[in-house]
């Protein structure tokens, strides 16, 4: 279902939520916009990319404003490659090193918060709400082409004893159906996932990745997607697209630690 999300800010940061997820008083999530944060132009402001070309000890600042409105807790990251590679994040593993290099993460710590840096790539974030567990994949064309929302279930199912049954998703703001022009598509995107094309060489990945989760048994009726294309509304969202040299988003999720001791790692 296309469920836009709500507007509401983490501490004083603007971000947006998601209803669905919103129902679990135990999980924190936020897709935070561009605003709020320490960087200059073209990284205005809230940019928790790392070597992208802005100020490394900003962008360090940035990701503890995030993190600070997220209540505090360990955040960690990876070195995003655009595969398939997912990380289990347990105690034992903090700090998690950021120069990691996988796109989703999953974890059943309480206090732990999973960042994924997107501008324009899908954020999804991922919820087995009886087992309690949290995944946060990036899944831009390729992670989609190679079904990274695939094997992030399969992990959470086979290493975590979850159900798809009992997990609902959220597909946070990326590049849209309408803004996804692909003119090379049949060297890139293998021809079973054309499907999700139309007559102007677009796709739909928006649709291809609510499929996938399905597949796997993710009910229809508990995945959420936002709807939000980050190149039409680079007022909110970076866009490498449109803009090139930019920013990244801080798309974030996890249990909530009753101590909300601030950490980093």
């Amino acid at each position: 279902m296309n469920a836009e999300p709500i507007i509401a800010c983490q501490g004083n940061i603007p971000c947006l939520r998601f209803e669905l997820l919103d129902n679990f008083p135990e999980l924190g999530h936020a897709v935070f916009t561009r605003k709020g944060g320490k960087s200059d132009p073209p990284f205005d402001s809230l940019n928790v990319g790392e070597n992208i070309g802005d100020n490394e000890a900003i962008v360090a600042e940035n990701r503890d404003i995030v993190l600070s409105a997220m209540g505090g807790g360990h955040l960690v990251a990876l070195r995003q490659v655009h595969g398939r590679r997912v990380i289990r994040v347990a105690r034992e593993d903090l700090p998690v090193s950021p120069v990691v290099a996988a796109d989703a993460l999953v974890t059943d710590v309480p206090g732990v918060n999973l960042l994924i840096k997107v501008a324009d790539c899908q954020p999804v974030f991922i919820y087995d709400y009886k087992k309690r567990v949290v995944a946060n994949v990036h899944s831009g064309w390729r992670g989609s082409v190679e079904n990274i929302l695939g094997d992030t279930l399969h992990v959470m199912t086979d290493d975590f004893g979850c159900d798809p049954a009992t997990m609902v998703a959220a597909i946070g703001p990326s590049l849209g159906p309408c803004c996804a022009e692909f003119v090379d598509y049949k060297r890139e995107i293998p021809e079973p996932l054309w499907m999700y094309k139309d007559d102007a060489h677009h796709f739909d990945f928006w649709r291809m990745s609510r499929d996938q989760l399905a597949q796997e048994g993710v009910p229809e009726e508990h995945i959420a997607v936002a709807g939000m294309c980050t190149r039409c509304r680079t007022d909110l969202f970076f866009s490498y697209r449109k803009e090139g040299t930019t920013g990244r988003l801080a798309c974030v999720i996890g249990l909530k630690d009753k101590t909300r001791t601030r950490r980093r790692g």
